[in-house]
């Protein structure tokens, strides 16, 4: 949890701009005009318009969202999965694809704050806080649009199931191959 937040201080920029881009295709496709020419051009402009302040909208609500993410994403799975009465790949994808839907749910309105946030910069109406962004959400839209485009999520985490359940797969060989070689270089020094 905690390093996948300090990694968002050298990515979280990237993210902002693919967001930024993503968005502005869609309006584009809508018929309207593109604000940016590409990642340059939605650096300079962000930059422009509101300072490193701009680039990092949302950044706190990220970390924290993905200090959840990952810390349920990990804690139940490594919790859970000793529990199960068998140990094979199928089951362990299962238990990953069931942790890895609970932890996304639980994040997700998290995630939408941050978006919402990060479409703000450039704008002339920006929210005061990640919890002023989730109130007047909520009190516009409704609580459940903090939950649009969970579904997807979903589908998405099918992968990260499948590196969840092939980790604890490919351990005991990795282990294996480890010890394997650590014996033959203690046998190769009691011979010298």
């Amino acid at each position: 949890g905690l390093a996948g937040a300090a990694s968002l201080c050298f990515v979280y920029s990237l993210d902002y701009v693919r967001t930024r881009l993503a968005n502005d295709t869609k309006s584009a496709k809508k018929g309207g005009e593109r604000q940016f020419n590409g990642l340059v051009d939605c650096y300079v402009k962000t930059w422009k318009s509101d300072g490193i302040v701009g680039l990092y909208r949302g950044f706190v609500v990220s970390c924290v969202g993905i200090v959840v993410y990952r810390g349920f994403y990990f804690g139940l799975y490594d919790t859970l999965q000793p529990m199960l009465p068998v140990d094979t790949f199928i089951v362990n994808f299962f238990l990953g694809w069931a942790v890895t839907i609970f932890a996304g749910l639980l994040s997700y309105p998290l995630d939408t704050v941050r978006r919402r946030m990060m479409m703000t910069s450039g704008a002339a109406v920006k929210y005061k806080s990640s919890m002023d962004c989730m109130m007047q959400v909520i009190k516009q839209e409704g609580a459940a649009s903090l939950m649009r485009g969970a579904g997807t999520n979903i589908l998405r985490g099918i992968a990260g199931a499948g590196v969840l359940a092939g980790v604890d797969a490919l351990k005991p060989m990795y282990i294996r191959w480890r010890m394997a070689d650590k014996l033959k270089k203690q046998e190769e020094q009691k011979l010298q």
